[in-house]
């Protein structure tokens, strides 16, 4: 299979220049030759080459100008630049590579140095393409392995808590919900402003990972719970943080861990101060655990128990709004009753109404 030619734009306002040039090209590439600035930028809003050509010394818009230009558009930065120019002193050439050229090379030329340059740079462009795709592909196996160490873990918490059945997935879905619906209303900008929305999402998985710590006789008990059993059982946001500092320790990747030890340490905070481990009041409690609190009392609610079965959506919901500026954050109880229909569909989804 005979490879494509590369495709070049040469940019000299000289046509002797012009046509020397793509006379050492053509051989070897498609050269696209062009007399200015201004009508470079314009073919690139209609095709992007895989390598410029571009003299510096033009009237009207010279060479330093257009690079600006040009590495300032997300379509066209990747483009690699090589200044063609008369001028020989060192500043010029420090500024044309300060501005994104990859190679600076004085006129006249020679043809043979100029079809070398060409064929390193390009080369260069290829490997890093193809570094690009490895280290994407290695980015995207690492990734997996993680989502299926934490799907497994997710899994084994709710096999010794089964009476939850599909709490956490559902709990996940709740939480996409609140978050897409804050993003689209410019909500709490300020602290999400850092988030990884998917990682965020992820992380939520283990925010019952200290349950793992709670004796079954405790965890699968088929009845309301005694003071000292709850008592147990409060424990478990505790025994999920340091759970999760001890992953912490042994790795760098803090990213993801932080927002899942803020799931597991917050989500059963409550906004007048009457939640536990802690008892952080209002906005001390951090946004990811104020969000959980809602998606994982509604799913609470609308999931059959030991001690209660299922309340339909609309009295999960009349619980929730009562609860606004006492046990949830009051805006994002607002948020929850513009959306709740989704809520419930959520719930339709996994069988429970």
């Amino acid at each position: 299979m005979v490879e494509e030619r590369r495709t070049i734009y040469l940019v000299d306002d000289n046509t002797t220049n012009l046509t020397l040039g793509k006379n050492t090209l053509v051989k070897y590439y498609k050269v696209f030759t062009m007399n200015s600035g201004a009508s470079l930028l314009k073919s690139l809003e209609k095709s992007i080459p895989d390598l410029i050509l571009l003299d510096v010394e033009m009237p009207d818009m010279n060479g330093y100008e257009v690079i600006k230009i040009i590495k300032s558009k997300r379509e066209t930065k990747d483009i690699p630049v090589i200044f063609l120019t008369a001028k020989i002193d060192g500043d010029s050439e420090l500024e044309g590579l300060s501005l994104g050229a990859i190679d600076y090379i004085t006129k006249p030329f020679s043809p043979s140095l100029l079809l070398k340059r060409i064929e390193t740079h390009l080369k260069l462009v290829n490997y890093n393409k193809h570094l690009q795709t490895m280290v994407t592909a290695k980015t995207k196996s690492v990734l997996e392995l993680q989502n299926a160490i934490l799907k497994a873990m997710a899994e084994l918490v709710e096999s010794r808590d089964d009476i939850t059945g599909k709490h956490i997935e559902r709990t996940q879905n709740y939480l996409a919900l609140l978050i897409g619906a804050l993003l689209m209303r410019g909500l709490f900008t300020e602290e999400m402003q850092n988030w990884n929305i998917g990682l965020v999402l992820q992380s939520s998985q283990l925010h019952d990972v200290g349950k793992i710590a709670v004796k079954d006789e405790i965890l699968k008990k088929n009845g309301k719970l005694t003071e000292e059993e709850f008592a147990e059982i409060k424990k478990h946001p505790l025994c999920g943080e340091e759970f999760i500092d001890k992953i912490k320790r042994n790795t760098t990747d803090h990213e993801f861990l932080k927002h899942a030890k803020i799931f597991a340490a917050t989500h059963h905070e409550k906004w007048d101060g009457s939640g536990y481990p802690r008892g952080l009041k209002g906005k001390d409690i951090p946004l990811q655990g104020r969000l959980m609190a809602i998606a994982d009392v509604y799913d609470a609610l609308v999931s059959d128990r030991p001690y209660k079965k299922a309340f339909p959506h609309e009295e999960a919901v009349k619980i929730i709004s009562d609860g606004s500026g006492t046990h949830f954050d009051p805006d994002l109880v607002n948020v929850f009753l513009e959306i709740s229909d989704k809520f419930n569909k959520v719930t339709n989804s996994f069988g429970l109404q």
